[in-house]
């Protein structure tokens, strides 16, 4: 008689509840990384036809509230459905056509190729070690949500007031507390994949996807004004 090679100690189980968190964080990190080609395609296609630079900053400010709160809202309501996927990768290419306007401007510089590298780096850096934590910590973070959301929701309306304001101090100011607010909300959501708290990969990815963005047009945006070089 042949023996099964799937062969386990005496004993042993399989845990149905712990295999079901690891797929769920298994297609959060490849649906994550698969969102990152539409979001490329859309800064590259933006930054060509310089359509997201033609807008006034006011107009452009409507268009993304607008794009990204009804896709945001379109995802929920297809996350368990065959549509969930493409409409998520539909949103991460209108957020790279939204990005474009950043990047062109940093591709302006001397040294702007070199500035994005630095900020896609940093935030791959960052992303691992928010990834390592959320492997690491045992302590439930679900506390941490609701500051985390105010946070949120503050540094979003003092970015929109600084649309109007234009001060430099004051982007700055907002580029550090969204590095820093939405950095903690990489370690929060991966953690509520890995407690199970979050058991739908497309709502995972795109929180992760948020904060990921967030901290990559952030660093960008530091490393533009601080190490730019005119050409």
């Amino acid at each position: 008689m042949n023996q099964d090679i799937r062969t386990f100690p005496v004993g042993a189980t399989v845990d149905p509840v712990a295999i079901e968190r690891n797929r769920v964080l298994r297609n959060t990190y490849w649906l994550l990384a698969l969102s990152m080609v539409p979001t490329v395609l859309g800064a590259w296609i933006g930054v060509s036809t310089g359509i997201a630079r033609a807008l006034t900053p006011g107009v452009g400010l409507v268009v993304f509230l607008a794009g990204a709160f009804g896709f945001m809202y379109a995802i929920e309501k297809t996350k368990n459905s065959a549509a969930g996927v493409p409409v998520l990768l539909a949103f991460t290419f209108f957020m790279g056509v939204m990005l474009s306007r950043l990047v062109g401007q940093v591709l302006g510089m001397a040294n702007g190729a070199s500035l994005i590298m630095t900020a896609f780096a940093g935030t791959g850096a960052i992303f691992l070690g928010m990834a390592t934590l959320s492997s690491v910590i045992k302590r439930d973070l679900s506390v941490m949500g609701k500051f985390l959301f105010i946070g949120a929701i503050l540094v979003l309306i003092a970015g929109i007031a600084n649309v109007f304001i234009q001060s430099g101090a004051l982007m700055i100011t907002l580029s550090v507390l969204v590095i820093g607010i939405f950095s903690a909300f990489i370690l929060y959501d991966l953690k509520r994949v890995r407690d199970g708290q979050e058991t739908n990969y497309i709502s995972a990815t795109l929180g992760v996807y948020l904060s990921v963005y967030n901290v990559f047009q952030s660093l960008l945006m530091l490393l533009g004004i601080g190490g730019g070089r005119n050409e």
